[in-house]
């Protein structure tokens, strides 16, 4: 099974990613673009067997969850697509997997998860 965020930045053609709105995000919505992100990464190298991400919760399910539910009330509040949002999730994951921040981000974002009630 392909994770949450790869099958989204696949159902975005290269085109629509490209002219992806940038939209203004508040603090919040920020945090939980970059969440998503940071969960659907550690949910993939869960799936592959990668021991540092397995020191994590697993992500699969409550990750998705997560995921869903922040990029529905994204729509909701920015008024943006569900292909704008998808590639601004392929953004942040690119850039968390360029910068090698995944595992420092993740105990906020764990502790967010958590607030969340997922």
């Amino acid at each position: 099974m392909l994770p949450f965020l790869l099958i989204a930045a696949l159902a975005v053609p290269a085109a629509a990613q490209d002219s992806a709105v940038s939209p203004q995000l508040t603090l919040e919505q920020s945090t939980a673009l970059r969440c998503s992100a940071a969960f659907a990464i550690v949910a993939a190298d869960q799936a592959a067997g990668d021991a540092k991400a397995l020191e994590f919760p697993p992500m699969a399910q409550r990750g998705r969850e997560f995921f869903v539910r922040a990029s529905a009330q994204l729509m909701d509040e920015a008024g943006v697509t569900r292909a704008d949002v998808a590639a601004l999730l392929q953004v942040e994951a690119q850039r968390q997997r360029d910068t090698g921040n995944t595992a420092e981000i993740m105990p906020a974002c764990l502790l967010l998860l958590d607030a969340s009630g997922i």
